[in-house]
């Protein structure tokens, strides 16, 4: 079977088969801004809180441990990932209030997974880059949302305020990792929010570096 044959868990579950043992240590200088939107994730008491793409739940158990009033779930495509964060989840004790499945980000329903139809927060952290149907998957993301509730990103930007040399090796570097900024990423959360009657705020922080959105839904029902 060629890589191109595989489906998106198997060529996961192969890309991070030894990776998601070192994954954290090594991205913990780069993927900026995930300290900023757990910061800004603010869930209400009693909220429920999603990550789609969460991988070793490096995200998954500072929001748990933050705000200790919410309910944390989370889904990766990848079962080597959710070992590892099984294992991380288990280890800091949070076993009881961190909720982990698998399922593909572009087409799955938490009420099946998880028996809640939609979530206070929802979020992707440095996911929407490493999703080849990353549309389909921020669609999916903004239509479980619930009234009142918020869509987070934080992604790669496209660097236009950095010298042109970083942004080439870091590019190149990402690449090797099948890692594709989305230049396009405000446009396409514009039409997202248009489809399903959310408002959109956008920032290019850190010089470019960082893009952050964040798509709300009004306290009206869906």
């Amino acid at each position: 079977m060629t890589t191109t044959q595989l489906s998106d868990a198997e060529r996961m579950d192969r890309h991070y088969r030894y990776q998601r043992f070192i994954y954290d240590l090594t991205r913990t200088h780069y993927l900026i801004g995930r300290k900023h939107l757990i910061a800004d994730l603010s869930p209400p008491p009693g909220a429920t809180v999603l990550e789609i793409g969460c991988g070793t739940a490096w995200n998954l158990v500072r929001a748990a441990q933050r705000y200790p009033h919410a309910r944390v779930f989370g889904v990766d495509v990848s079962n080597a990932m959710l070992d590892t964060a099984r294992a991380a989840i288990k280890r800091r004790g949070l076993a009881g209030r961190i909720c982990v499945a698998q399922a593909d980000a572009t087409r799955f329903s938490a009420a099946e997974i998880f028996g809640i139809p939609t979530f206070d927060r929802v979020f992707f952290s440095y996911a929407l880059s490493m999703i080849p149907g990353w549309c389909g998957a921020l669609d999916v993301g903004a239509s479980q949302v619930a009234p009142g509730g918020s869509l987070h990103i934080v992604d790669f930007g496209q660097c236009d305020r950095l010298p042109v040399s970083f942004k080439a090796a870091l590019f190149a570097f990402l690449d090797h990792y099948t890692v594709t900024p989305r230049a396009d990423l405000e446009q396409v959360c514009w039409q997202v929010c248009n489809r399903h009657g959310l408002s959109v705020s956008f920032q290019r922080l850190h010089r470019g570096y960082t893009d952050y959105a964040v798509l709300t839904r009004s306290n009206l029902s869906i």
